[in-house]
């Protein structure tokens, strides 16, 4: 399979994933403990944004053109906040109303978030001796721990 193809499935699971969580939990009123989980992680997903501009944002783990190290803000402990941001914002997704389907659908979701890491950290590993000293002061998706 080529990178590129490679890229959109990873991009593709992930809304499919998503769109099914949104999907199997519809439109009912979450725990107060659900969407406090959910804002804190698109709040920190705002807070990541705020450090990367769009011109280096890209949805598919392939580097762009032009593309910058971002090391400010969230990047300052992690190499992907916005993964680390959808994890909390659809663990808040799960918790308002759990199941072993949305709880395996999540687990999925996981395994493709950091599937796409695995592969945009080896592209920029290519391209980039910074990166490599980046990679080693900072964790790959969660603060201090992993």
């Amino acid at each position: 399979m080529s990178s590129k193809r490679y890229s959109y499935l990873l991009v593709s699971l992930q809304f499919i994933f998503i769109a099914r969580l949104l999907i199997e939990h519809g439109l009912h009123t979450p725990s107060n403990f659900a969407l406090l989980i959910f804002l804190l992680g698109g709040g920190f997903g705002l807070y990541a944004l705020k450090h990367n501009p769009l011109s280096n944002f890209n949805i598919t783990p392939d580097i762009k053109a032009n593309a910058s190290l971002i090391t400010t803000g969230a990047y300052r402990y992690i190499r992907h906040p916005m993964y680390f941001s959808l994890f909390v914002m659809m663990l808040g997704i799960v918790v308002s109303k759990p199941t072993l389907l949305s709880l395996f659908i999540y687990v999925l979701l996981v395994v493709t978030l950091f599937l796409k890491a695995y592969k945009e950290e080896m592209l920029w590993v290519e391209q980039s001796s910074e990166y490599r000293d980046y990679k080693q002061k900072t964790k790959r998706i969660i603060p201090f721990v992993l």
